[in-house]
């Protein structure tokens, strides 16, 4: 691999070892939750924001670009939080009414824009090839922020959603819909059989070689570096996962020979 390759490979691998930092706890409990597809909407509600701040010309002020996206983000959290509360059993449809609804925004606020096609491709897809280390630094302040704010606060349900919102609506600016919803469910469902320590190490793990090997092979192959991620990482993902079944099948105590007296 020669040095260029490292150059552009270094700031991408940072950014998946960033979000995975938050989104292998986040994970776990959407996972624990049922709500599988709530990172989905959430995810896409802060797309919205995002494009909603260029439509106002905000891009020019990442701070304001920032506060925006992030509102709408919080505002669609918060939305769910009170829907868990009050419409539990149809909360699920409801996240996708959200995320449906938050997708069709995007496409008619993008419908006269010449360039849609590539800020929805970008949307879904993310740049991680392009992350550049400035973008790196503000990103792992955002990181540790949210990783303070889930140990150190008492209310987690609340806090659970917050939370996710802000580290959402800033690894979709860096990584894409696709990934941020991967990295938070697949290295999860691979270890939810594990207690919590064991769980977010696997979960690392498993991330780690999903982002190393994706991004790889996305220079081997020239083929586009967020889907191979998502394809490597369900493959770890498997292979982790039937190694803990062989573990427990292995371990499983056996029937006596002995008969009963």
């Amino acid at each position: 691999m020669s040095g260029l390759d490292l150059e552009i490979i270094g700031p991408a691998l940072i950014a998946g070892l960033l979000v995975l930092s938050t989104h292998c706890l986040l994970g776990r409990e959407v996972v624990k939750r049922g709500i599988i597809f709530m990172d989905l909407a959430i995810a896409q509600i802060a797309g919205l924001g995002v494009i909603m701040a260029g439509v106002f010309h905000l891009e020019e002020s990442p701070i304001l670009l920032q506060v925006f996206a992030c509102s709408f983000a919080l505002l669609g959290a918060l939305l769910l939080a009170w829907s868990e509360t009050k419409f539990k059993q149809l909360q699920e449809p409801l996240i996708g009414v959200f995320f449906v609804l938050s997708a069709s925004a995007s496409i008619l606020l993008l419908s006269h824009d010449p360039q849609s096609g590539e800020h929805l491709k970008d949307l879904l897809a993310g740049q991680i090839l392009w992350v550049t280390y400035p973008q790196l630094w503000a990103f792992t302040a955002i990181s540790l922020l949210v990783l303070i704010g889930w140990f150190l606060t008492p209310n987690k349900k609340l806090s659970f959603y917050c939370l996710f919102a802000i580290s959402v609506t800033a690894s979709v600016q860096i990584v894409g819909i696709y990934l941020v919803f991967s990295s938070l469910i697949i290295p999860a469902l691979a270890s939810i059989s594990l207690g919590n320590k064991k769980a977010f190490i696997g979960s690392l793990f498993i991330g780690i070689l999903g982002y190393a090997s994706g991004l790889w092979l996305s220079l081997v192959w020239d083929l586009p570096s967020s889907a191979l991620i998502v394809w490597c990482m369900a493959f770890w993902a498997a292979i982790f996962y039937l190694s803990l079944t062989k573990i427990a099948v292995r371990e499983k105590p056996r029937p006596s020979n002995d008969s009963a007296v």
